[in-house]
């Protein structure tokens, strides 16, 4: 299914949104640092979540996994050199590097895809300053050492994975931490839900200045994890592709949402402001159906997941739509600057591509053939903008779903998505 045509089609229905793959991660890494017998569920199978399991299996946790559920029996953590393979997950990097440093776990990291080409240097470069021993400062990278506690200065406008792999490692360390930012924090939405799963684990974190050049995170030492059956939320994220499908010309439900701390809880707002109608109710079923849309302004900073379909919603509203604080996109699975205006243009759509924005003129797309660019987002952004094109679409590189919504084209289907294999 690597290359798929898709056509026109008006989606209406209900969707479960999946698992989230930001809050699995997350819970995944606390169940396997308490060393207690419990459950993660609802873990989807995708390819960044067999990545964090096969890092953590390869560190020493010891799970029995299922369809349904990843059960934890215990760990062993290694002593011995190993190899951590993160696949294309920049997540399971960064957040299992700080902590194979912090159980004095010898091991060479490697990785696939763009992956070695993602920066980590102002990770790397805390390591270093606390005992650890790194041969590089991207892929393959090799450690040697113990991490140890005081102070670590992290820049709040890289990425937020640097500071949340150091709050799951530092509770862990003799030492008291802190992390001091060198700059406001972006994506505080990421950084919330690890200090979520933390709470919920039993570690204590203390949080001073938010929205300030000087935020500070106070991490005691001599901490320990513990872990009851943890559930996973539904992802906010990928939901927003069938919500905004619906906002474009659509009726849909998407079930099992609600309240969270989910940065991309924002695509509410944001369809808003673009002129949509959604709606949440008590259960966290949110409805959402086609209204005139109109150009807006949106940063990206809080929410850069959320841009490739931002970037399709404004190809099909009256006006311009900006996107900007967007820098960053650039060094995603993909150039998504690149690859949002690449997609955008080959089915007839005006874009401006600019350093860190992107200016889109509205009024609709034609159709065309797009590169999936290896990106799963791009892919799955291409297959919404499709179902509001005037002619079929061609996407190439289907596969990259995998990542992180092997269910994506089955739920197309369901929800009335036309497409045959090319």
């Amino acid at each position: 299914m690597s290359e798929l045509r898709i056509y026109p089609a008006r989606l209406e229905g209900s969707a479960a949104a999946p698992p989230s793959k930001s809050a699995a991660h997350r819970a995944l890494i606390c169940a396997a640092l308490s060393g207690q017998a419990c459950q993660v569920a609802p873990v989807a199978a995708s390819a960044d979540m067999q990545a964090t399991l096969g890092v953590l299996a390869a560190m020493g946790a010891r799970f029995t996994q299922d369809a349904a559920a990843v059960r934890f029996l215990g760990a062993h953590w290694t002593d011995q050199p190993v190899t951590l393979n993160c696949i294309e997950s920049g997540s399971t990097l960064r957040f299992l590097l700080p902590v194979a440093a912090a159980l004095g776990i010898p091991a060479t990291f490697t990785g696939s895809g763009r992956l070695p080409q993602r920066p980590i240097g102002a990770l790397t470069e805390q390591l270093r300053e606390h005992h650890i021993s790194l041969c590089a400062n991207t892929l393959p990278l090799t450690i040697s050492g113990r991490l140890s506690g005081g102070r670590f200065m992290l820049p709040g406008d890289s990425s937020s994975q640097f500071i949340s792999g150091l709050l799951f490692a530092l509770p862990m360390l003799e030492q008291d931490s802190e992390i001091l930012l060198t700059c406001p924090l972006q994506s505080a939405g990421y950084v919330d839900m690890t200090l979520k799963a933390l709470r919920a684990s039993g570690i204590r974190v203390t949080d001073e200045g938010r929205g300030t050049a000087s935020e500070r995170f106070y991490i005691p030492g001599k901490q320990h994890y513990h872990s009851d059956n943890l559930t996973v939320e539904g992802d906010w994220s990928n939901a927003a592709f069938w919500l905004c499908a619906a906002a474009i010309s659509g009726n849909l439900v998407v079930s099992g949402l609600g309240s969270s701390v989910q940065g991309d809880r924002a695509i509410m707002d944001l369809i808003w402001q673009f002129g949509g109608q959604i709606a949440v109710n008590s259960c966290g079923d949110v409805w959402c159906y086609a209204a005139p849309l109109h150009g807006c302004r949106i940063d990206a900073g809080p929410i850069p997941d959320l841009v490739p379909i931002l970037a399709v919603m404004g190809a099909f509203a009256n006006g311009t739509t900006e996107i900007y604080n967007a820098a960053r996109l650039r060094i995603k699975e993909s150039d998504r600057l690149a690859t949002v205006t690449a997609m955008l243009r080959s089915l007839g759509g005006q874009v401006e591509e600019y350093p860190d924005r992107l200016v889109i003129h509205g009024g609709g797309l034609r159709g065309g053939q797009v590169d999936g660019a290896n990106d799963h987002r791009i892919v799955m952004a291409a297959a919404i903008a499709a179902q509001n094109c005037t002619e079929p679409v061609v996407i190439t590189g289907t596969q990259a779903v995998q990542k992180s919504y092997p269910s994506f084209f089955s739920e197309l289907s369901a929800l009335g998505g036309r497409f045959d294999v090319v």
